[in-house]
């Protein structure tokens, strides 16, 4: 083998070395920048009363980072929660309240032995799905369009209800997550958030594309 041919091989090797080494350090971004701004909102979130803003600050942060290369995930998620906070503030009031009614709710019921609490209990698992997928929805909507404000509702309804496709999957998402979080310590709270505000932002796209 030849001086050339074994500079063309190295030649070849580092490059297909670079191409693996760039690989890996783009799949570790979609797992360090979520997980950032996963930390960001559960800082946030200790309000209680604070996590649908913090939400939509997160939808917000996760947007320019796909959109646009933003990488200050967690300081982005803490500069956009001011104004998410004047827009939701009323609406996360009631959003703090209602999620731990309806779970005392179900476990009220699951330890019932009537017969009429097994539809009651539907009811009440239903209606926890249902907020849970709206509240996902409007955090996403907000977060991609923070100038339509006026429409965030609408169009949240539209997100997670117009189609029972998108709600499955938004429903599913919510459901996955912590669990694919599982195999790291805080990875349940850090990716818990943010993987179903990415799923929800690739479906907002979809939906945007669509009109």
């Amino acid at each position: 083998m030849g001086p050339d041919e074994r500079a063309a091989r190295t030649t070849g090797w580092e490059r297909e070395a670079r191409g693996w080494a760039g690989a890996a350090l783009r799949g570790l971004e979609f797992v360090a920048y979520p997980a950032i701004a996963g930390a960001a909102f559960c800082l946030l979130a200790l309000g209680v009363v604070t996590w649908l803003p913090a939400l939509g600050a997160l939808a917000s942060a996760l947007h320019r980072w796909r959109r646009d290369g933003d990488t200050r995930c967690f300081t982005g998620v803490l500069t956009a929660f001011p104004g998410y906070w004047r827009a939701l503030w009323r609406h996360a009031l009631v959003a703090a309240v209602v999620p731990p009614a309806m779970l005392v709710a179900i476990v009220f019921l699951a330890g019932r032995p009537e017969p009429v609490s097994i539809p009651l209990l539907a009811v009440q698992v239903g209606g926890l799905a249902v907020f849970a997928v709206y509240h996902l929805a409007l955090a996403v909507v907000a977060g991609a369009d923070p100038g339509g404000r006026p429409a965030w509702r609408a169009r949240a309804l539209v997100l997670a209800f117009g189609s029972p496709r998108r709600g499955l999957v938004l429903l599913a998402a919510l459901l996955v997550a912590p669990v694919l979080g599982l195999p790291l310590v805080l990875g349940p709270l850090l990716f818990g958030p943010s993987l179903p505000v990415l799923c929800g932002l690739v479906l907002v796209d979809r939906v945007d594309a669509s009109r």
